[in-house]
C-alpha cells in the first residue's frame, strides 16, 4: 500500500532499475508518515562511505506525537540495504549520468519502505517527446470512444 508517490521522478528521470530499502526512522516520524505528513518531492539518495542516505525528505511533525523530542523535519535518514546491493549501486552511480531517485514510500509487513530508482536525467527534448506521446494516447482514446458511440 503506497503512502506517498514522487510523481516528478518519472518526469525528470528515466528509471532503469528499482530497489526497495528500509528506513531508520524515529517514533514521531513513523506517526507523522502514517498521518500522511511526508513529502518526497525534492529528496534524493546519496552514497557516503558505503552507506545510502536519504536527503531532503520532509516530514511535518505532529504536535501531539512527542513533547520531549525536538523534531528535525528534514534530517538525513539512513537507508537499510544489503551490502551486495549497495556495492552494485556504487558501481552504477559512479558511471556518468546515473542518479538514485526516491519513487515512493509504502508499507510492507507493517514496516515503512522506500522504493528508489537508478535512473538517468532526461533532457528537455526527451520530456517534450514523453508529453507528446501522452497527449497522442489521450487523443487516440478520445477518438476511439467517439467512434464507438457513433457506430451504435
Amino acid at each position: 500500500m503506497s503512502i506517498i508517490e514522487n510523481r516528478k521522478a518519472f518526469h525528470d528521470f528515466l528509471i532503469e532499475e528499482r530497489f526497495e530499502a528500509g528506513l531508520v526512522l524515529q517514533g514521531w516520524e513513523v506517526k507523522a508518515i502514517r498521518e500522511g505528513r511526508a513529502q518526497l518531492k525534492e529528496s534524493y539518495v546519496v552514497i557516503l562511505e558505503a552507506e545510502l542516505w536519504l536527503l531532503g525528505m520532509h516530514i511535518s511533525p505532529l504536535h501531539s506525537a512527542s513533547t520531549h523530542v525536538l523534531p528535525n523535519s528534514t534530517r538525513t535518514r539512513k537507508l537499510l540495504l544489503k551490502a551486495e546491493e549497495i556495492s552494485k549501486l556504487i558501481g552504477k552511480v559512479e558511471q556518468r549520468g546515473y542518479a538514485l531517485v526516491p519513487i515512493n514510500l509504502h508499507y510492507k509487513n507493517g514496516r515503512i519502505k522506500l522504493d528508489f530508482g537508478l535512473g538517468k536525467g532526461k533532457k528537455l527534448h526527451d520530456k517534450r517527446d514523453a508529453s507528446q506521446e501522452k497527449d497522442w494516447a489521450r487523443e487516440k482514446e478520445r477518438l476511439m470512444k467517439h467512434d464507438t458511440r457513433n457506430r451504435d
